[in-house]
């Protein structure tokens, strides 16, 4: 299933609710049901209540005493209330005469022109699976072909052949589309007046000292296939073991097949780092020079032979998936800050590993900042190590100990709420070790306190304990911290590490709003990975005397890019990490303290140009249990995305390759992983890509909000389906102020405009938001304001918006990269055509809605099928609702704090789940006609409606799987064309049979089922 069910066996039985709560849905025939046969009255209680439960009809055998009295109590309660309801509470699906015979004819006539053999295979059956891929794949690029015309991998339409002198060669431009491969298909050909030329050149570089250091280096890299390079921060392998590489081979006179690929973790990195090199051998970058680099959607390529490209790993995957000679263009890849571990670069470490079997000619560099080189060794069969020694300046150390008593710090206000009051939109889980962690440390503070009081003040350890209490950063503390070295300290940039977009943004905004940081004496970079407007030469340019640089980043600054004049560098102590929970199917990214290895890297960066300073916002107790290294992302995050990658590189089975990796994930994660890609339809039961999942693999978001992407351009409702996609990849644009909880409550309630969804609120948000802008700055601000809104965070979803646009532009779902192009939003005001779309992303991950029958606590109440009683998070727009049209919600997460909550949810009727959901099937159950998505959510419906229903859906999804076979845009002005009908008839069953509640099952707190 998706994320937000704890296991796929709640559809198919064998599984009972956890917590006996006091009422839960009605399932129909049950998750037992195998459908086809008639519906069995089959109540959840008759299976037991909770863990343990007992035989049919008879109570748990654990039980004793008076326990066996209230259960049967409790059981016969909950059945009179489920007898007293079952006939109002399903929702009934239905259509008016005139709309019943215009789907009939409609159906009728699109099945005679059908023909029967290009009738559409199920996306899940294995017929149409192997007809799929070997339709996919015989599209792969060949260096043995010449024509770069067309790939399903890029996303355009398959190419008829051609004739063969009409084919273009591989040295010229490919078409939009293919523009991230323009640099793989070279022909390594030897080219003797090159090799002169390069030679020449490399003549004057030979009096540089770094030529002396090189020399072991290459020999190393000559001598074995595989080679592991570690070093200090700042020691310039990332800029310096390429250039020795290209220079030995034109040295040689080699340079003309000489073309060293190295990777980086972030867009912004190989940009940087690019320029820098480029720089040094006194070139621009790209535009045919030595050195260039290419990212997702952006590239500046250097010359076709003899170079140095510097790409994200993302880019290097897309290349294995559209070459199947093995990068045999690439003659050194080099893959930098393998210690990251983050999932990318540990998928492709496994993949080269393979490939250096095949590609016994190329050379793999691999290189890593910290002390774990060992581990990387042995991984490839204790191949040779070098160390690049750095030199660095010393660098005093101080504590948050140290630092408060320096600034006799005492916070101004301290957030008192519950922790998870203090964010929008977010939960924290519980993992075992942190909690381990954090009990070590409150068992041990006593002590370290005691320690203190030797050379600390009261009020200094009063303090500590007071910001012991709140794990937020203090960003008032840094600001502080900031004035203390612009007042004190001597001259040098200030490098500020901070976990993530909120915190960076937070701190820039504290620093400007004070008249001190507004002079011209100061220049306050913040840099993000998310961040393509920023200038990012700007960061490595020394400012002019008496100008204060002041650098507040992520963890990008650790290692992937080096900002040589910085000589202060405070270091937040926090990071940003996924986690993902197996047992309850549970993931959420917060804020972790950083290991020994990330302290160690950022203080490292303080000591390059001068004796240096850096300052950790952590006290010595927590320094002392701080872990040595994060772990590996591939153990703490799911791996829907993983596995995709894996099945589009055809790298086998998911299981068997992953058990190859470094440190392979949890067998019950890869399991979860396929199971919810095989509920996505992204997999068949046979572990092969479906069409759809094709195209997930090539978008780069989660499968379901790509899934959702794909039907927002498909069903003419684009950019608000983006909006919404953006969001939810990156983070809702609301935030609460302290003190003003309410009335931030109250604002966006106002922009939900009656929709009770959480999506569509940040549409409206977002719309506004254009619309304040276009009329000027002071607008913008105003609205933001007024509002609660982050104009930074909007900003970045309107990026992402564009980024999302130009794939689904190379893929051919639409026809402009600009999504608010008219033909892609045809559909764009109806409200509930969005929700449709949002379930067809998001499904399964649905929840019931019941009334409250407690007059103690009346409201609503809800619950999914793998956990019974759950709660809509305090900060939803439909947390405080007493009024729905219909019963069913789509929610995007589910996290567990002090209960399990649902984020980011909305409303959505029958006909949405039906045509947008799981498998449709037509039952009888004790003499009631019911259709059901999936077998358990079950509607009330004439035969004659469900079949209808059930066979118009089958021609969406035969069309839509066309649409994904192959991509084109819906053509909306020819109302005759088959897509254009069935589309055109289902988008009108949604909104206009379904306008008015009626018997579809509108539900009120407190009351009964109204009309």
């Amino acid at each position: 299933m998706s994320y937000g069910y704890g296991s796929r066996r709640g559809r198919r039985g064998g599984r009972s609710f956890g917590d006996g709560g006091d009422e839960r849905w009605d399932r129909g025939a049950g998750a037992g049901s195998s459908g086809g046969g008639a519906y069995r009255s089959h109540n959840w209680e008759d299976q037991g209540s909770g863990r343990g439960g007992g035989t049919r009809g008879r109570h748990p055998a654990h039980l004793k005493g008076r326990e066996i009295g209230l259960w049967y109590a409790k059981r016969g309660g909950m059945k009179r209330r489920e007898e007293e309801r079952k006939s109002a509470s399903r929702a009934v699906v239905q259509m008016d005469e005139s709309r019943e015979e215009h789907i009939t004819q409609l159906l009728n006539k699109v099945q005679k022109e059908t023909p029967t053999s290009t009738g559409a295979t199920g996306v899940g059956s294995p017929r149409g699976a192997t007809q799929t891929n070997q339709h996919c794949f015989s599209l792969v690029f060949s260096l043995t072909q010449t024509s770069l015309l067309g790939s399903y991998f890029d996303g355009e339409e398959p190419v008829k052949e051609a004739p063969p002198a009409k084919q273009k060669e591989v040295t010229e431009t490919p078409k939009d589309g293919n523009l991230e491969l323009e640099y793989l298909f070279q022909d390594l050909v030897r080219d003797s007046s090159l090799d002169q030329e390069l030679k020449r050149d490399f003549q004057a570089k030979r009096m540089d000292p770094k030529y002396l250091e090189m020399l072991e280096l290459v020999q190393l890299i000559r001598a074995n296939q595989v080679l592991v390079v570690s070093g200090e921060t700042g020691c310039g392998k990332t800029t310096q073991v390429t250039q020795f590489i290209l220079d030995d081979n034109i040295q040689r006179g080699m340079g003309s097949i000489c073309r060293v690929v190295c990777t980086q973790p972030r867009r912004i990195s190989a940009i940087s780092v690019a320029e820098r090199v480029a720089a040094e051998r006194a070139e621009a970058v790209g535009e045919g020079n030595s050195c260039g680099y290419q990212i997702r959607l952006q590239s500046r390529l250097p010359r076709k032979q003899g170079s140095v490209l510097y790409c994200t790993t993302g880019i290097i995957l897309q290349w294995l998936r559209s070459d199947p000679s093995h990068l045999s263009s690439v003659s050194h890849l080099v893959l930098d800050e393998i210690h990251e571990r983050n999932l990318q670069s540990d998928i492709l470490i496994t993949i080269v590993k393979d490939l250096l079997g095949v590609r016994e000619d190329i050379k793999v560099i691999l290189m890593s900042a910290t002390l774990n080189a060992e581990k990387f060794s042995r991984y490839f069969d204790n191949c040779p190590m070098i160390h690049i020694p750095g030199f660095t300046y010393p660098v005093k150390e101080y504590l948050l100990e140290d630092i408060v008593q320096m600034l006799r710090y005492r916070p101004q206000s301290q957030d008192r709420r519950p922790k998870w009051k203090r964010r929008f939109m977010q939960g924290q889980m519980c993992q075992p070790e942190k909690e381990q962690k954090e009990e070590e440390y409150q068992e041990s503070w006593p002590c370290y306190a005691r320690k203190l009081r030797d050379r600390y003040s009261d009020s200094t350890i009063e303090v500590l304990e007071m910001m012991d209490d709140d794990d937020k950063i203090d960003l008032s503390l840094i600001v502080e911290l900031i004035k203390h070295i612009v007042l004190h300290e001597e001259d040098g940039a200030i490098l500020v590490f901070l976990p993530g977009w909120d915190n960076i943004s937070g701190l820039n905004d504290l620093l400007m709003s004070q008249q001190m940081f507004k002079s011209e004496k100061f220049i306050i970079i913040p840099l993000h990975s998310l961040m393509p407007t920023v200038n990012q030469t700007q960061v490595f340019k020394k400012p002019p005397p008496g100008v204060r640089k002041i650098v507040i980043a992520t963890n990008i600054a650790e290692t992937s890019i080096t900002i040589d004049d910085v000589v202060h560098v405070i270091d937040g102590g926090k990071i940003k990490e996924t986690h993902f929970d197996t047992q309850n199917n549970i993931s959420t990214m917060t804020a972790e303290w950083v290991s020994l290895a990330n302290a160690k890297q950022r203080k490292g960066r303080a000591g390059r140009v001068s004796p240096g300073k850096c300052y950790h916002l952590y006290n010595g107790l927590r320094a002392s249990l701080l872990d040595a290294y994060q772990l590996p992302e591939i153990q703490r995050t799911p791996l829907e995305e993983l596995c995709l990658q894996i099945k589009i590189l055809k790298l086998g089975r998911i299981a068997l390759f992953l058990q190859k990796a470094m440190d392979p994930p949890s067998e019950r994660a890869v399991q979860l992983a396929i199971t919810h890609l095989m509920d996505l339809n992204a997999l068949d039961r046979h572990e092969e890509l479906t069409p759809l999942g094709f195209h997930l693999a090539r978008l780069p978001v989660e499968p379901h909000i790509g899934k959702m992407i794909l039907f927002g351009a498909l069903l003419g409702c684009l950019d608000p389906v983006l909006t919404i996609a953006a969001s939810l990849s990156f983070k809702d644009p609301f935030f609460i102020p302290l003190g003003k909880e309410k009335l931030a409550d109250m604002r966006r309630k106002a922009l939900s405009k009656n929709s009770k969804s959480d999506h569509l609120t940040v549409v409206n948000a977002f719309l506004g938001w254009e619309e304040a802008k276009r009329r000027g700055y002071k607008c913008e601000r105003e609205y933001c304001w007024d509002n609660f809104l982050s104009a930074n965070t909007l900003q970045m979803l309107h990026n992402m918006k564009s980024q999302f646009a130009e794939h689904l532009l190379c893929a051919g779902f639409v026809r402009s990269k600009d999504p608010k192009d008219l033909a892609s939003n045809i559909n764009s005001d109806n409200e509930k055509l969005l929700k449709a779309v949002i379930v067809a992303g998001l499904y399964p991950k649905v929840a019931k809605i019941r009334p409250g029958y407690s007059k103690k606590r009346p409201g609503m109440k809800v619950y999914t099928k793998a956990d019974g009683k759950v709660n809509i998070h305090p900060k939803s727009v439909n947390a405080e609702e007493t009024e729905f049209h219909y019963t069913w919600l789509i929610y995007h997460l589910k996290m567990k704090t002090s209960s399990i909550f649902l984020y980011d949810c909305t409303e959505v009727s029958p006909f949405s789940l039906l045509f947008f959901g799981g498998d449709i099937s037509i039952q009888k159950d004790q003499e009631q006609d019911t259709i059901a998505v999936d077998e358990w959510i079950v509607f009330q419906s004439p035969a004659r409606i469900a079949h209808l229903v059930k066979n118009l859906k089958k021609e969406l999804d035969s069309l839509l799987e066309e649409k994904i076979k192959n991509p084109q845009p819906v053509d909306w002005s020819n109302s005759k064309s088959k897509d254009c009908a069935v589309i055109s008839a289902i988008i009108d069953l949604i909104t206009t049979q379904e306008s008015n509640t009626g018997p579809s099952g509108g539900i009120q707190a407190g009351g009964r089922y109204y009309d």
